[in-house]
């Protein structure tokens, strides 16, 4: 799975490189993330009608335009009675996210790019007669290039009328090289095809999955971090910063591969 992530790109970064025509962030904040947990804001890139809010009739005939939000991230369904679903759905599986009543309306209409700088696995070591170690990992592209991860993302009005928008990161299994921290990984959308899979008219099932790709094993680099990222309350760069050799211990020390 996908439990934590960076993303700490500056705002203009982000609208130039996902080629943004409407920042519908407006006063939110958009800062440095360099320990994202379920719940938390985080920027998306979306394409839809530029009305703050859908009105009941529907989202009228404006066209349709490539948009920065802020989203929680945990996805809440529509029909949901409360937020509190939202922290159960931050990840769903590529290989059943167009069956899942939570999922399967938003994968058809409602897909999103999730920036990211890498993402935090815990490598689990088996110590005889201990009790078992869990390691921090950051991953992320070895030429230092933004993850665009593939998202969906719902809108759920609360009782008192407040839209709250959401999301949440599709999976896959993970590369050989990847899958000795975890199994699941983050499914990566090439820039190449951004476009069809935000583009709300893609809709069959069939070429929407073909626009998902597992990271190319060899273009990802994994190496161990400070435990502080372990308590969501910390933040900062150093939290994504390789730790000296010889500061863990077990197999692996330095870079994983």
């Amino acid at each position: 799975m996908c439990g934590r992530y960076a993303t700490a790109r500056k705002r203009q970064e982000l609208l130039d490189e996902f080629q943004v025509t409407f920042d519908a962030t407006g006063e939110d904040a958009l800062e440095a993330d360099y320990n994202v947990a379920p719940t938390k804001p985080v920027p998306a890139i979306i394409e839809r009608r530029p009305r703050p809010e859908p009105e009941a009739s529907g989202d009228g005939d404006d066209e349709v335009v490539r948009q920065l939000r802020t989203v929680r991230w945990g996805l809440v369904p529509s029909w949901a009675k409360d937020l509190s679903i939202g922290s159960r759905l931050i990840n769903a599986r590529v290989e059943t996210v167009h069956e899942k009543p939570s999922f399967r309306k938003a994968f058809a209409q409602r897909r999103c790019l999730l920036p990211a700088d890498g993402y935090f696995e815990w490598y689990t070591s088996e110590t005889t007669g201990a009790k078992p170690s869990k390691q921090p990992f950051f991953i992320r592209p070895k030429d230092g290039r933004i993850m665009a991860m593939a998202g969906l993302y719902e809108r759920w009005r609360s009782p008192d009328g407040e839209w709250v928008w959401s999301c949440t990161v599709i999976t896959t299994e993970a590369s050989d090289d990847l899958g000795r921290i975890h199994d699941r990984m983050p499914m990566i959308v090439p820039a190449d095809r951004w476009g069809a899979w935000l583009d709300p008219a893609t809709t069959r099932t069939e070429q929407v999955r073909d626009l998902l790709v597992p990271a190319m094993s060899g273009t990802m680099e994994a190496y161990p971090v400070s435990k502080a990222v372990n308590d969501v309350r910390n933040n900062g760069a150093h939290l994504v910063q390789p730790l000296p050799d010889g500061d863990i211990s077990g197999e692996y020390s330095g870079t994983l591969f």
